[in-house]
């Protein structure tokens, strides 16, 4: 059945989408539970298990059962080497530790991040259909997100930001100021690329196009210069492997947002031109937050040359930060509004995420994390670069291609993003969803037959896990 048939991209009944694609229920729930607001003046939940961890509990338990029963994906030795490798470093990183009951904790939650829910994503996603499902999800939970964000600069009820309650963070609270950002960043990339992707209907790309757009402005509102610097290199990224003159298009319509917003109606302007005039002043004259994180990068450094293999051990840094940071360390981070009175936070990790495993796992924790990583990255773009090239038209080449922008373009984001950041706070399980979703394309299972092609399900076979299932109208509704 040809893609461009009547009926082929026409939604199926509810009974029978529920029936076929159940397994992804904890999937999407582990997404949209985000949009459960914390507790006001809890500043300290986003450090707790949430709603969104508990589904991605849920969604592990529910691919090992359907492991069981022998209805996931197969695996290629490499795959399994890539996904089950972190698991060497992380008990190696807590065995190690000084104290391994209290690195525990840290175990369980990297094990949950970086090796079960990708892995489980992995298994259960099993065609082109059900990413794009998946990947749907991360649009509406930015949308709702960032209209909660516009909502609080409007009306200054966001967090603290330079002595007003404007700062846009969602539900997340000040004490996640990061966290609306990054659900909003992570949403504006998918629906880029899926603006992009030729392989969708055209009225599908139109309605990514405005989502895009519509996003935008939030993730202005958070003023949150690390998702604006990965949001920008991600997004040029995509745009540069869907093809120069769809690339053209898009960025035109971003940069005339960004004026209409920021230089047309004033939203925000003086302090985002004062946030962005920052980013470039980082080494010449750093503000307060930049020199803390200054100091932390070193302070990891120093821990790192004291036990360079295997690190201080898993939920080692803030016990031997003071140790190894100069005195130009803050004693905290202010944080207020959105329902929350003052508080300070302490300082208890160096806000870089690989600067953060090299400190706390060491060598052998950041080989087995970040260069599982950089095989799938280079995997996932020698994918779009030799199944899917920009000119490759409606076809078999082109009708994943948006499995593999969204895919891409949303791991470029979070390993740029690690560079200044790193996991905490509730939207950190989403890392392990975008880690899945990346494997996924980058490590197709054994017996596909070529980079973009095979049809079939997926369920015990060794068909690709792009191709959509092609089924009779008659028999499908579709």
């Amino acid at each position: 059945m040809s893609l461009a048939a009547p009926g082929y991209w026409a939604r199926p009944d509810l009974a029978g989408t529920l029936r076929r694609h159940w397994p992804l229920l904890p999937l999407a729930a582990t997404v949209l539970f985000l949009l459960a607001p914390l507790p006001a003046g809890d500043a300290t939940a986003s450090g707790k298990v949430g709603p969104a961890d508990a589904a991605s509990l849920l969604l592990v338990l529910v691919c090992a059962v359907q492991a069981l029963r022998g209805r996931v994906r197969a695996l290629t030795p490499l795959a399994a080497a890539v996904l089950g490798a972190p698991a060497v470093g992380l008990a190696v990183a807590t065995a190690t530790a000084g104290d391994p009951y209290a690195a525990l904790p840290g175990f369980v939650r990297y094990l949950q991040v970086f090796v079960l829910v990708p892995a489980a994503v992995v298994l259960l996603v099993r065609d082109a259909r059900e990413f794009r499902l998946a990947a749907g999800c991360f649009v509406v939970l930015a949308l709702v997100q960032g209209a909660v964000g516009v909502v609080q600069y409007a009306t200054h009820t966001g967090a603290s930001y330079q002595g007003e309650d404007i700062r846009a963070v969602g539900t997340f609270g000040p004490g996640d100021v990061m966290g609306m950002a990054t659900v909003v960043a992570y949403g504006l990339i998918v629906a880029t690329a899926a603006a992009l992707a030729p392989g969708l209907p055209a009225r599908l790309r139109r309605i990514a196009a405005g989502c895009a757009l519509v996003l935008v402005l939030p993730l202005v509102l958070s003023f949150s210069r690390g998702a604006w610097i990965a949001t920008l290199a991600a997004a040029v990224l995509v745009m540069a492997l869907a093809g120069i003159r769809r690339a053209l298009t898009v960025l035109a319509a971003l940069a005339a947002a960004g004026v209409v917003l920021v230089g047309g109606l004033g939203v925000g302007s003086e302090m985002v031109g004062e946030r962005l005039t920052s980013i470039t002043q980082v080494s010449s004259a750093p503000d307060q937050s930049v020199t803390d994180r200054y100091t932390m990068w070193a302070a990891a450094e120093s821990m790192w040359r004291e036990r360079p293999a295997a690190g201080v051990g898993l939920k080692g840094f803030p016990a031997h930060r003071d140790g190894h940071a100069s005195l130009g360390l803050s004693s905290g981070s202010d944080t207020a509004g959105a329902g929350q009175a003052y508080i300070r936070q302490p300082l208890l990790s160096p806000h870089n995420m690989y600067l953060l495993i090299l400190s706390e796992q060491g060598l052998i924790g950041l080989v087995a994390l970040a260069g599982g990583w950089a095989a799938l990255l280079v995997a996932g773009l020698r994918r779009l670069a030799t199944g899917a090239g920009a000119g490759a038209g409606v076809g078999a080449g082109a009708r994943m291609r948006d499995c593999g922008l969204i895919a891409t373009g949303l791991f470029v984001w979070q390993l740029t993003d690690f560079l200044y950041a790193d996991i905490g706070g509730p939207s950190t399980v989403l890392t392990g969803v975008i880690v899945g979703l990346a494997a996924w394309w980058a490590l197709p299972s054994p017996g596909a037959a070529g980079p973009l092609r095979g049809a079939g399900p997926l369920r015990g076979t060794g068909a690709d896990p792009g191709a959509p299932v092609p089924v009779p109208e008659s028999s499908s509704g579709r």
